[in-house]
């Protein structure tokens, strides 16, 4: 095997780790919270491995220091990014199935798709509305169990989601150009910043009982700790080192497709033909708004 298939081959194996580290965090995370609330879980969580990228980064030679300029963007990036794609997707957990939260979360793309139009001025074509109405059709598909007659609850729990999504697509729009900065540290900064917030709200509002964590809570929290917000970002870089752009971001459709899957047997969340009908539609959609990409 030659260089370039053999770095291709690595590229993929990365993206299956990442994909398969990132789905499994949605199921576990659900676990979690049945004895932590969400903003300390995942802040704590977080701000904890921030410290170790961090340690990483510098074991790497690589420096912290953020430039001045980059201040702003820098903060931008860790609310939403962070803030914003973790802690409003892991408050959404409280209220809905994984495979509703996931798959809502996940189509950030198509509203990166619309909110291209007023900030970047990119109008929309065929193509991009095809993606918002498959998207659209497959989350009504599964929020339509019971005739959309949701309770306040549900009705959080989708406004949760939909939030981090859209937000994650806002920061994604507005702060396109590279941090100069390493992407470790990158990610160090911003997981640190976002997650930090988290757990201060957190311990400030939500008054966990810390001694409430069992044995496998606590080995959630591991999980949660190491490999989504560790292993995963190391193999993610690995992955975009390797793999084109695109290539990589479509990829990253197996998560909300693993994290259902997942669900289903650690959770016994439902999985019928709604369920992959959903899952078909929406991601369908996704791939639409990849593809331009």
């Amino acid at each position: 095997m030659d260089s370039s298939r053999r770095g291709r081959a690595i590229g993929f194996l990365c993206l299956v780790v990442t994909a398969a580290g990132w789905a499994l965090n949605w199921p576990l995370m659900k676990l979690l919270l049945q004895q932590w609330p969400p903003l300390f879980a995942r802040g704590l969580a977080g701000t904890l491995a921030a410290l170790i990228l961090a340690v990483l980064a510098l074991g790497r030679r690589e420096r912290l220091a953020v430039p001045r300029a980059a201040v702003p963007r820098l903060i931008l990036a860790s609310f939403t990014n962070v803030f914003a794609w973790m802690g409003f997707g892991t408050m959404a957990m409280k209220y809905v199935t994984v495979g509703e939260g996931a798959l809502i979360a996940y189509t950030m793309p198509i509203w990166a798709m619309l909110l291209a139009w007023p900030f970047l001025h990119v109008t929309p074509t065929l193509r991009d509305i095809a993606a918002l109405v498959l998207g659209v059709a497959g989350v009504a598909l599964l929020l339509g169990t019971d005739g959309f007659a949701f309770t306040a609850g549900k009705l959080i729990g989708i406004a949760l989601a939909l939030s981090c999504a859209i937000l994650f697509a806002l920061g994604n729009v507005l702060n396109r150009a590279q941090l100069p900065m390493p992407p470790l540290v990158v990610v160090a900064w911003q997981v640190g910043l976002g997650c930090l917030v988290m757990l201060v709200l957190g311990v400030a509002f939500e008054h966990p009982d810390y001694a409430a964590i069992t044995p496998a809570g606590i080995a959630c929290f591991i999980y949660m700790m190491l490999v989504p917000m560790g292993l995963c970002y190391l193999t993610w870089f690995e992955t975009l080192r390797r793999l084109p752009p695109t290539s990589a971001s479509t990829g990253m459709l197996l998560v909300p497709v693993i994290g259902v899957v997942s669900a289903a047997f650690i959770l016994g969340e439902p999985l019928g033909l709604r369920e992959v009908a959903a899952m078909v539609l929406t991601l369908g959609g996704v791939a639409l708004a990849l593809g331009k990409a």
